[in-house]
């Protein structure tokens, strides 16, 4: 990896989302020679996907250069690359640029979409948790919209305007409101020959109300939002087959669709080479302790979304969001340094900030604490938090001035089909067969 060697201790970062960067950027000044590794050259800020995904924001508004990070210390280095295991009696991750050796490991690695084994959805489905996914979503919903305008079968062009998203947890959510507001106030605009009624927006959840992480309050208030944009909500309903036309779930509602996204679970993003037995098995996630060390290793970590920390009041863990995975990383990095000193661990206490949820131009939830609030107040609230901690001057200025232009002037500015998506998956399938 073309790594110097040195005197300080090598910490090694796996993963440059929330939790990774957070440990980064916070151990740039401190004597260690620090590692991040990460399969893209950028760190992306997940709760905006969906606005990438329809045609509100560019990409590059919400991904931040992770060596915008490391450039700053000549003790910090950067290397794109993916990792393939561990092999922790050796102290040494093997990557697909080679191999390094670490002092202390933190490993940073997320989530990635659950399909619960559902091979159909897998293979058909859309889901979101990267930029080129959300860019395929972007191109599929408008080139779907085109492909409408143009076809003479009435079967062809319901499946064209019916959007099914799975799960009505925020993204599910979100991700309806946003599509809703498309047609509300872009379809009018570019497509006349679409009839705005013609398209269809349905939200499928398995549970029996939307936002299940959230107060009830919050849940009844966004269903609320939501049927007001006119998007179709179908609660204890849970799909079993999606071929890539027609959709089948447990009850009797079928749909057919050329647009089905998935945003109903994750599942955490393990690395091979650690025991068994630090690995939580439904949740797939590392479990640590209150310093989040790795069930039986004392010189390797995990942060954010894939370490489960079990407690009294979290005995599911802390909440699969931004903020845990914020917390962690600051407060592991001064608890690198006293590991360094021979000091005593501090362990971690979660402040909880409350949970938001948007679900269109003056309609978002927000719970904190007691506090439970919905509407206008709760949108200032979602869009004011969501700018602070975007990455960046110019994505926080870039994001801003695009909200305000899609608030006075009811337009999304985004909306280029720049990698087309139907050719792209042609390609992909052939490639399959071959």
């Amino acid at each position: 990896m073309n790594i110097p060697k040195s005197d300080l201790p090598r910490v090694v970062i796996i993963g440059g989302g929330f939790a990774g960067m957070s440990l980064a950027r916070k151990l740039l000044k401190e004597d260690v020679q620090m590692v991040l590794l990460d399969k893209h050259n950028y760190h992306t800020f997940q709760p905006l996907l969906y606005q990438v995904s329809t045609a509100s924001l560019e990409p590059d508004s919400i991904a931040y250069p992770l060596r915008k990070i490391t450039r700053d210390s000549k003790r910090c280095f950067f290397r794109l690359t993916e990792v393939s295991s561990i092999s922790p009696e050796k102290n040494l991750i093997h990557t697909n640029i080679g191999d390094i050796v670490y002092d202390y490991l933190i490993i940073a690695t997320g989530t990635k979409t659950n399909f619960f084994g559902n091979k159909s959805i897998e293979k058909n489905g859309m889901w979101m948790k990267t930029v080129p996914q959300a860019l395929n979503i972007r191109s599929l919903i408008l080139e779907n919209l085109e492909q409408a305008v143009i076809t003479d079968n009435e079967e062809e062009r319901r499946a064209l305007l019916n959007f099914v998203i799975v799960g009505a947890g925020p993204t599910g959510v979100e991700m309806s409101g946003a599509i809703a507001e498309l047609r509300n106030n872009i379809v009018p605009k570019d497509y006349p020959d679409i009839d705005p009624n013609e398209m269809n927006i349905h939200l499928l959840e398995g549970l029996g109300r939307v936002l299940p992480p959230m107060s009830e309050e919050s849940s009844v208030k966004a269903e609320k939002f939501l049927k007001e944009l006119g998007v179709h909500i179908h609660l204890n309903t849970m799909v079993e087959n999606y071929d890539g036309n027609l959709v089948k779930t447990n009850t009797d509602l079928s749909l057919k669709t050329a647009t089905f996204i998935w945003s109903a679970g994750v599942t955490g993003a393990p690395v091979k080479g650690l025991n068994a037995s630090a690995i939580v098995d439904k949740a797939n996630r590392y479990e640590v302790n209150t310093f989040n060390q790795v069930n039986g290793y004392e010189n390797i970590f995990a942060i954010g979304d894939i370490a489960l920390m079990q407690s009294e009041e979290f005995p599911k863990g802390h909440p699969m969001v931004a903020q845990p995975a914020i917390q962690q990383g600051k407060h592991l990095a001064r608890n690198i340094i006293r590991l360094i000193k021979g000091e005593k661990l501090e362990p971690f206490n979660y402040n909880d900030k409350g949970t938001m949820a948007t679900v269109g131009r003056n309609r978002a939830v927000v719970d904190m604490g007691k506090l439970k609030f919905g509407g206008f107040l709760a949108w200032f609230i979602w869009m004011f938090v969501h700018l602070w901690f975007l990455i960046g001057f110019r994505n926080r200025l870039v994001t801003f001035f695009n909200w305000v232009y899609n608030y006075i002037k009811f337009d999304k500015a985004a909306r280029l089909i720049v990698r087309p998506f139907k050719a792209n998956r042609k390609i992909m399938e052939v490639d399959d067969d071959v």
